[in-house]
């Protein structure tokens, strides 16, 4: 790789990551092409990106985006997204899926380091489109009620009659 590809590459990842939310490091020792492509097409479905990079240039990606730097060691794949929520499932269910092979190792939230655990809890956090689905659900419940009670009183109007 010449000097000026990866001067693209650091310039790409560190607007990349100035711009999104979460990012999150994982090993990916063992992972078949195949398997690996079944990560990049989970990632996609849900507008995550999802790159194999060189540990120094993420590292300067990193310094230059002006986020947290991880340690960086052996082998990375680095999700990252604008979606916080998103990016943690992504990297949360390819853990699930490929065990022992997918491994998540460090990550970033809003450009400052967070604990494995916070991310495996930000994973099992319902979606914004779910939060959403269930704000409605409560907000329509007083007349979904309303609804179904006058329907059983006409019920019992119409039994009492006939």
């Amino acid at each position: 790789m010449t000097r000026t590809e990866k001067e693209a590459i650091v310039a790409k990842l560190s607007d990349d990551f100035k711009a999104s939310e979460a990012i999150i490091v994982c090993d990916y020792k063992g992972l078949t092409c195949q398997q690996l492509e079944e990560v990049r097409a989970l990632a996609l479905e849900n507008d995550v990106k999802v790159r194999v990079v060189k540990n120094t240039l993420a590292g300067i990606a990193m310094k230059n985006a002006e986020v947290d730097e991880l340690e960086l060691v052996d082998t990375n794949i680095f999700v990252w997204g604008a979606d916080q929520i998103n990016t943690c499932k992504v990297a949360d269910k390819s853990a699930e899926k490929f065990k022992d092979k997918f491994v998540v190792k460090s990550g970033l939230l809003e450009g400052k380091q967070v604990s494995l655990d916070t991310i495996n809890a930000m994973a099992k956090l319902p979606s914004r489109d779910e939060l959403i689905g269930m704000l409605l659900s409560v907000w329509t419940a007083p007349a979904r009620n309303f609804v179904t009670g006058l329907d059983n009183l006409r019920d019992k109007k119409e039994q009492e009659s006939a």
